[in-house]
């Protein structure tokens, strides 16, 4: 099954009686406090507009009461828009009628919840087939395939546990067994790691991941935490006060914050680990020797400054998946990626004993 992408054009969520009496006023400038001191209406959404590129997974990430809850609940129209669209290849979400509606939430979305959404009088088989059962799936088969999901996110050997007999970490696979046993293009994941410990919380994003190099599913993922965020996303979109403040990949976020609202969130991060070589390479050395060092594509800068100092050397081609060479790296424009400085120009050649320094790293 073929993903598609969601395009989210101009959505406005409004919550109040009149809310539509009030999308032009807002669209000319009266915020969110004047809306609801004034009129007692609540701005959710302001003018959202995001692409949800198929088979990758996005993340909406924002403070509490950002609105990022708010807009996963209109792309399978749990919540419904005020104005705005919701497209899904040619389709808008935002005007099917109930049938269509009722076949795309069944056969199109699976959504993961931040409270597990298990049914305590069900044990795991039993909650992991509920959505196929809905669906009049025959019993044999959506065990079958129940199982096979179980297996595969680690549940192996607890089918027939009730939920109160799992820690939250084993309920929440329940929850993306359940999820991926619909074979649903898009996956919804509303906060669906806040609620674990820290560590069981790396580790279900490391199942996700480890699946989706697979399965290559839509993901749509909330969170608060930047740091999931730049660990899980594809691409990233941060919302404030209903919203969008900057949407792009990981490095677009981290390299090039787009007000002092998004540099305080990302100051701390670790930008060795965020960022991949492809965002601080620099042009294919046309007609000069190339660095004997290749090093893949979506390498993150510790990882290729580890490789470097391994070898020591101080410049290194980057290939493609397919092999290609698409540009090369330096242990000058990698440190200075580290330490937040611009990266040297193509002409510059950096201090082969540069390698050298980079021994310390662990």
């Amino acid at each position: 099954m073929g993903s598609q992408s969601i395009e989210i054009r101009h959505l406005y969520k409004i919550f109040g009686p009149r809310g539509r009496d009030f999308v032009e006023p807002v669209m000319k400038g009266m915020s969110k406090t004047e809306l609801n001191r004034e009129h007692g209406h609540v701005l959710g959404l302001k003018d959202i507009n995001i692409t949800i590129p198929g088979g990758g997974i996005t993340v909406i990430m924002g403070l509490s009461g950002s609105g990022k809850s708010t807009l996963i609940r209109h792309i399978n129209r749990l919540i419904d828009p005020t104005a705005g669209e919701v497209l899904y290849g040619t389709s808008d979400i935002c005007r099917m009628d109930r049938e269509k509606l009722r076949q795309f939430r069944q056969q199109r979305t699976a959504m993961v919840f931040q409270k597990f959404g298990l049914l305590p009088h069900r044990n795991v088989l039993q909650n992991t087939v509920y959505g196929l059962e809905i669906q009049g799936v025959a019993k044999g088969e959506r065990e079958e395939r129940a199982q096979h999901w179980i297996r595969r996110v680690g549940l192996d050997g607890f089918a027939a546990h009730y939920p109160n007999q799992l820690s939250g970490g084993m309920q929440q696979r329940v929850g993306l067994a359940r999820a991926l046993t619909n074979d649903a293009e898009i996956l919804l994941m509303d906060e669906a790691y806040s609620a674990l410990d820290p560590l069981i919380r790396v580790d279900m994003q490391t199942v996700l991941l480890d699946l989706q190099k697979e399965l290559k599913k839509t993901v749509v993922f909330i969170t608060h935490d930047l740091d999931e965020a730049l660990r899980l996303g594809d691409r990233i979109a941060i919302l404030r006060d209903g919203e969008v403040i900057q949407q792009g990949t990981p490095a677009d976020i981290v390299l090039k914050p787009a007000d002092d609202y998004i540099a305080a969130f990302v100051k701390e991060v670790n930008r060795g680990r965020v960022i991949e070589v492809e965002a601080v390479m620099t042009a294919k050395m046309n007609g000069a020797a190339k660095p004997g060092l290749r090093i893949p594509a979506g390498t993150s800068v510790e990882a290729a400054l580890r490789e470097m100092s391994i070898g020591k050397v101080a410049a290194a081609t980057v290939v493609s998946l397919e092999g290609a060479d698409i540009g090369r790296v330096t242990t000058d424009n990698l440190i200075r990626c580290l330490v937040g400085e611009e990266a040297a120009p193509d002409e510059a050649r950096p201090d082969p004993s540069a390698a050298a320094a980079l021994s310390t790293i662990p």
